[in-house]
């Protein structure tokens, strides 16, 4: 089979794909797959990289020497499909690759970036992906059991942070404003000045 070398080459409204055809694309537009469906991913905003270079210093700083371990984009998270069980490439349909996440089982991490569910996962909202960071990647990271999540919304400049209350169920979510402080309900420490990470374009 010819090596894919370009996006037009896959069926990306109706096709299902799995990790391992994933690691044999050869074409330079990113993309994530959730549940075997492939999402073409924009190139991020200046004000997206801005906010992502504030976070970057903020969790750098409190998880140096720490024995979790944190992560900013690209960096793939390999999610599993919860009807499959046996951990091979094929049967891992979903791929994304978080802004930023915290992974604190050394066991998860390999050489290709992380194997199962991060404790926390950051995604920071761009005019393009918000219906699917808001709907369709909550219910994938719920459903995968990630313990908090957050979605920066630089448009509003609001932050939504969800954490599971049980298993594979996030409780309410918790919203904040620009002039309020976001706290890690995971990693207490962890508090994020929001009117600090909003100016810093």
């Amino acid at each position: 089979m010819a090596p894919v070398a370009d996006l037009s080459q896959l069926n990306v409204e109706d096709g299902v794909y799995s990790y391992a055809d994933y690691l044999t694309w050869q074409f330079d537009q990113a993309v994530e797959l959730i549940k075997g469906k492939i999402f073409p991913m924009s190139a991020p905003s200046r004000r997206h990289q801005g906010i992502s270079r504030e976070l970057n210093g903020i969790f750098y700083n409190h998880f140096k020497g720490n024995s979790c371990a944190f992560y900013a984009a690209p960096f793939d998270v390999r999610l599993f499909d919860k009807r499959k069980s046996v951990k091979a490439n094929r049967d891992i349909l979903t791929v994304v690759q978080p802004d930023i996440c915290v992974i604190c089982d050394p066991d998860k991490l390999d050489d290709k970036g992380c194997l199962g569910a991060p404790d926390l996962v950051v995604e920071i909202l761009s005019p393009g992906n918000s219906s699917k960071e808001m709907k369709l990647k909550k219910q994938l990271y719920e459903e995968n059991g990630i313990r908090e999540y957050w979605i920066i919304d630089p448009e509003h400049e609001t932050a939504f942070q969800f954490h599971l209350a049980e298993p594979a169920l996030y409780g309410p979510v918790t919203i904040y404003v620009s002039d309020e402080q976001l706290t890690s309900v995971i990693f207490p420490g962890l508090v994020i000045s929001l009117i600090e990470v909003f100016a810093s374009f």
